[in-house]
């Protein structure tokens, strides 16, 4: 396990999966600049590591992640009626570096929810590929009715790209606990399970995961979350276009594999 500068996140590789831990449960994971930098770190590093095929991403203790240190950012907040905008400085150097490299890894991502996932981290678990929860788990969307604030870390992309524009606007706006039955219910996530069950569920996805193809990942991933920005057609066109690329690269050895009644082993 190899601990990151700040001490405020973990990152285990083991057997393809690449797990990145929050490492503050002394307060439900919230989140401080140093531990947004390190992990935009362990991000880097899980990419830079050849074994690694998929990373997971969770929080230690009883919560995923209670969303910012609200005692880190007083002060700040407070300069800033002033005219003085570090706090939101602080975003771009520390916080949304941090949303694009999940949002941009090379690898697939899965938010492995164990408990409370709040504000900021509410934004942290949807800016992953897949996200699974225990049952125990709930989400809330904190900024706009507590804090007065818009809701960040890419969360007013990606709620209404999963549950639509009406839910989207109700959790923003009202801030009430969304249980994560509900959350499996209205597609905020990819699936609800027992609380014993969170790491059989998580290790089931991360298996196949880490057998497919890096490359075919990468690019369902950007053409589903750009998909509502083009035509049909144009939709057509862009599949097209990577099928150009993923047909020599994969579909040998995927149509192989179907045929001799075993698992694929893409080389990209």
């Amino acid at each position: 396990m190899t601990t990151m500068p700040h001490r405020t996140v973990q990152l285990a590789c083991d057997d393809g999966v690449a797990t990145i831990t929050l490492d503050r449960p002394d307060t439900l994971n919230s989140l401080t600049d140093d531990l947004m930098d390190d992990l935009s770190h362990a991000l880097a590093s899980a990419q830079a590591d050849p074994r690694a095929r998929v990373i997971v991403i969770t929080g230690s203790g009883r919560g995923f992640c209670s969303g910012a240190d609200l005692g880190g950012v007083r002060q700040p907040v407070e300069g800033a009626a002033s005219g003085d905008h570090s706090a939101v400085d602080g975003m771009d150097r520390h916080f949304n570096p941090a949303l694009r490299a999940i949002k941009e890894a090379a690898i697939p991502t899965v938010a492995r929810v164990n408990g409370v996932a709040a504000g900021g981290g509410l934004g942290l678990a949807l800016a992953c590929d897949i996200t699974i929860a225990a049952r125990s788990a709930f989400f809330v969307a904190t900024f706009g009715p507590r804090l007065g604030i818009v809701p960040d870390l890419g969360t007013t992309w990606t709620l209404p790209a999963r549950v639509g524009l009406a839910r989207a606007m109700g959790m923003a706006m009202l801030g009430e606990r969304i249980s994560a039955d509900r959350a499996a219910e209205w597609g905020l996530i990819y699936t609800a399970v027992d609380d014993d069950q969170l790491d059989a569920a998580v290790t089931r996805v991360t298996d196949i995961l880490k057998r497919t193809s890096g490359e075919a990942m990468s690019r369902i991933r950007s053409s589903i979350d750009s998909a509502s920005t083009r035509s049909f057609c144009e939709q057509l066109d862009l599949e097209r276009d990577h099928q150009a690329v993923l047909i020599p690269m994969n579909m040998h050895e995927g149509a192989a594999a179907f045929l001799e009644k075993r698992e694929p082993n893409f080389s990209r």
